[in-house]
């Protein structure tokens, strides 16, 4: 809004020149979202206290301790960052960018599954939601949308472009899926949404690698966005894409001021609404700047939890035993006797680790 409204004035006013920079944007919607997430963060924890009475439900078969400890505490915290990723994208973005607009679309889209099932679980007092066939199905279909778009954006490029796979650490290496492109990118959405769903299961376990997976991913988008840069690094160019940097800045900023109030011990969860809506946009911004892999190595906390998950469900199925205590595998550890800021703690120091990794292979070409 301000992009549309100011930029154009820059022949008349230098100062207003500084609309034209994609990290002066940037800047501006992380500062706006984390405002609006540390001035409402009270009034929305009040309200979402007062409408839950007895909060999210809280597994039986969970870590013991978990249902005296956190019980009563309310969810739906997903909207405090919603919302000001909402209000800061719109007022800094270029809101003519078909690359912010597939993100914002998957991030609110799943946002608003997530915000259903987070409903139904405390109006029911039950930790299970609504049908996960039909969650899926519906993540499914709006990730279809999604990459359909954004395939239709990747133009004037070639179709290999449009439906090909770059490969880390090579230099213009590309794999050409074809017709398999869409449903192996609708994977990585819906894969990378669960995953960080799945992770959000103690304060402020998920919410600090989601900020490290988004500061990664914006600068990669910052460069991708950039001819020069490309060029230079070896990395797939793709024009316009450098609008989603702007985006997820915002959600860095909107996640501090979220984790202000879910550091532990947690005043407010952010639920599915927040978990659901994060992970898709981590997976539709990796789609959105051709680095679908890349994304798995900076993600990789993410993808340990849902492999946990996988592991486990599977171990048991086929043998009985299980392979973990509990999966995820946060509460693996929980049950070994671990303390929850430890845990909090050395997961934020992996997710780091895998993230400095996954920057790396931008030079390692």
């Amino acid at each position: 809004m301000l992009y549309e409204w100011l930029a154009p004035l820059s022949d008349e006013f230098q100062l207003f020149n500084l609309f034209n920079y994609i990290t002066f944007r940037t800047g501006g919607a992380l500062m706006t979202s984390l405002l609006i997430a540390f001035i409402l963060g009270p009034r929305m924890i009040n309200m979402l206290r007062a409408k839950q009475g007895k909060g999210q439900p809280i597994r039986e078969d969970g870590p013991e301790g978990h249902i005296i400890q956190k019980a009563g505490t309310p969810t739906m915290g997903g909207l405090l960052i919603l919302l000001s990723v909402v209000i800061s994208t719109l007022l800094w973005g270029n809101l003519q960018s078909p690359f912010l607009w597939v993100v914002f679309m998957v991030t609110v889209g799943y946002g608003c599954i997530g915000f259903y099932d987070d409903y139904l679980k405390v109006s029911r007092q039950n930790p299970k939601g609504f049908s996960g066939k039909i969650k899926l199905l519906l993540e499914f279909g709006i990730a279809a949308v999604a990459v359909y778009i954004l395939t239709l954006s990747f133009a004037p490029e070639p179709a290999s472009f449009k439906t090909g796979l770059a490969i880390p650490l090579l230099k213009n290496a590309w794999i050409n899926l074809g017709v398999l492109y869409i449903p192996f990118a609708c994977f990585v959405i819906v894969g990378a949404s669960n995953a960080v769903n799945l992770t959000d299961g103690l304060d402020g376990l998920a919410i600090v690698p989601v900020m490290i997976a988004c500061m990664s991913l914006a600068f990669i988008a910052y460069l991708v966005g950039n001819y020069n840069f490309a060029e230079y690094l070896g990395v797939p160019f793709v024009k316009g894409s450098a609008e989603v940097t702007i985006f997820l800045g915002a959600i860095v900023g909107a996640g501090l001021g979220f984790l202000w109030y879910n550091a532990p011990p947690a005043m407010v969860f952010m639920g599915d609404t927040g978990s659901l809506a994060l992970g898709g946009a981590l997976g539709s911004a990796a789609v959105a700047i051709k680095h679908e892999i890349v994304l798995a190595i900076i993600g990789g906390l993410f993808v340990l939890e849902a492999v946990s998950v996988i592991v486990q469900v599977a171990s048991f199925k086929l043998t009985g035993k299980r392979v973990f205590r509990m999966a995820p595998i946060h509460h693996h550890f929980e049950k070994k006797g671990w303390a929850e800021p430890t845990i909090v703690i050395r997961f934020w120091i992996i997710a780091i680790v895998l993230a400095l990794i996954g920057l790396s292979t931008l030079k390692l070409r």
